[in-house]
């Protein structure tokens, strides 16, 4: 089975937002059915291309597969012939003990291929407007979700949708609700009904508690409701819209790389944008 073959078969899963893993051998010590060089594409579920051993292999590369796929990190590991099956970190290499009868000696190294992070804007307001124009700048490929949005607003989008009832966007994505005070309910409901990795809300602290309340009375999950981040952006004294994109734009960057970042105690918080005019008299959007 060839090489291109195999990464032929992680590239198709790429492009379907399928997370994978491409596992390579590195070293073998015979007997062992696997050479250095041979390659396989592995998800959460198995072995879907290529070959890097045999039966007592595979439940160490499974094991390790769901964990590089969960963190993101890449990994070596060894198995090697044991009494007893333990797991053992040496340095950066995790060390599986296999009773297998063949005696060989594998050594992997893992390798994640996840899906690009994407960034699902929801709400038709300047803020949304800088923010779609800045996330692909950043590696964030933008889909913008609002009740009749103008795709001749988002040019940098990747995709306009005009609905925000039920939109069909690929879960797994960061969702900023940037309603400024449209459709804020609606657009908050969308969100969570996303599968998004991290929801933000772009509102006053004060605003985003009372919706929160409200969503949970009218039934949402509790827990889903608090998760939502809010008030969206960091402390960097931001005014205008485009800076405001820039600071709710480096938290969904620190939510993606797993840090936080440190608070900026001597900035004042940022501004609010002024609302745009309530539909059928209610903040909402009715």
């Amino acid at each position: 089975m060839s090489t291109i073959d195999v990464l032929g078969a992680a590239q198709r899963l790429q492009q379907q937002d399928q997370p994978c893993a491409l596992v390579s051998v590195l070293r073998v010590q015979a007997p062992a059915s696997a050479r250095p060089g041979d390659k396989a594409v592995v998800t959460a579920d198995g072995i879907v291309h290529g070959w890097i051993g045999g039966g007592c292999a595979q439940p160490a590369v499974l094991r390790t597969v769901k964990r590089a796929l969960a963190d993101g990190v890449a990994r070596v590991i060894r198995i090697a012939p044991s009494e007893e099956g333990q797991l053992r970190e040496l340095d950066d290499v995790l060390e599986f003990g296999m009773a297998c009868h063949s005696g060989g000696t594998l050594e992997l190294f893992v390798d994640p291929m996840l899906p690009r992070a994407r960034l699902t804007i929801v709400g038709d307001s300047p803020l949304a407007a800088a923010l779609a124009g800045l996330a692909p700048r950043v590696g964030l490929p933008v889909t913008e979700v609002a009740q009749g949005a103008d795709a001749a607003r988002f040019p940098d989008a990747e995709r306009v949708i005009a609905s925000d009832l039920a939109p069909d966007v690929a879960a797994g994505s960061f969702v900023v609700v940037a309603t400024q005070g449209r459709r804020d309910v609606q657009g908050l409901r969308a969100a969570l009904g996303l599968g998004a990795r991290q929801v933000f809300f772009v509102a006053s602290a004060r605003k985003a508690a009372v919706l929160k309340a409200s969503l949970i009375e009218s039934g949402l999950d509790a827990k889903a409701v608090e998760a939502i981040v809010a008030p969206a952006g960091q402390a960097i004294g931001a005014q205008t819209p485009e800076e405001i994109a820039l600071s709710v734009l480096a938290e969904v960057v620190a939510a993606r790389r797993g840090t936080v970042a440190a608070p900026v105690a001597t900035k004042p918080a940022i501004a609010a944008l002024p609302e745009l005019a309530p539909i059928n008299g209610s903040c909402c959007g009715g």
